[in-house]
This record gives structure tokens, sequence and C-alpha cells, in this order.
């Protein structure tokens, strides 16, 4: 059998805010409304889908494998918004990147605290 992840749901508190911070930090094209959701979609085929709640929010962890040049505009969006960022999910390295497995890698918040990963190269598996 063969599956693939096609969508996952974001909670949020402002699905325009949080959807839109994420297409302009990753450079994606504008959310598109689809339900309830605003989707930002990816490369491969998976959206992720943006959905409000009044209730609490579970911080999730989301991680972006892209281009290295791409790596430097989120860097360089990362600045300009003057976001903490940190080189390890600990957060004990803050306002570095990582050389983890021979690529580069950062990690930030979005607006509701999901915790943001962007890496150029994938952890090898079993890591």
């Amino acid at each position: 059998m063969a599956a693939q992840l096609n969508h996952t749901i974001v909670h949020c508190r402002d699905k325009m805010a949080s959807s839109s911070f994420l297409a302009g930090m990753l450079g994606r094209p504008p959310p598109k409304s689809f339900a309830p959701f605003l989707a930002v979609e990816l490369d491969n085929g998976v959206s992720l889908d943006f959905m409000e709640t009044d209730g609490a929010i579970t911080p999730q962890h989301y991680a972006f494998l892209i281009e290295e040049a791409d790596f430097d505009r989120v860097v360089e969006r990362i600045a300009r918004a003057a976001l903490d960022h940190w080189a390890d999910p600990m957060r004990a390295r803050p306002g570095e990147i990582n050389r983890r497995d021979g690529g580069r890698g950062v990690y930030f918040l979005d607006p509701d605290g999901h915790f943001l990963e962007v890496l150029t190269r994938a952890h090898p598996s079993g890591v």
C-alpha cells in the first residue's frame, strides 16, 4: 500500500495572519481558501490548512526541506522581521543556524507558537 501525506490542519487564532506568515517566510503563493481553511500549498503536493480556534493551541513542530539559495532568503526574512531564532530545537543556541548533516537549518516561531524549522538537507533515517 502506498501512502502520502496530503494535508494537515494547523490550529491558529487568525488564519489569515498565520497562513500569510508561513507563505511569506517560505516564499510561497498566497494562501487559498478551502471551506473553513486557508491552505498553504507546498511543492510536494502537501498543504498546511490553517483553521481558527478559540480553544487552547498546542504548539506543533513543522519542518520544511528547502534549497540552499532559499535558505538564505528565509534567514533574511527572519532577520527583517526581528524574529528570535535558534540553531537547535532545545533553543540552546539563540541567533545561530546549524550545519547538521552537511546542510543548514534554523528554527523559529510562528504567530501562534508553532515551532517552524527550515533545513537544506533531510536528516538521515534513524537520527
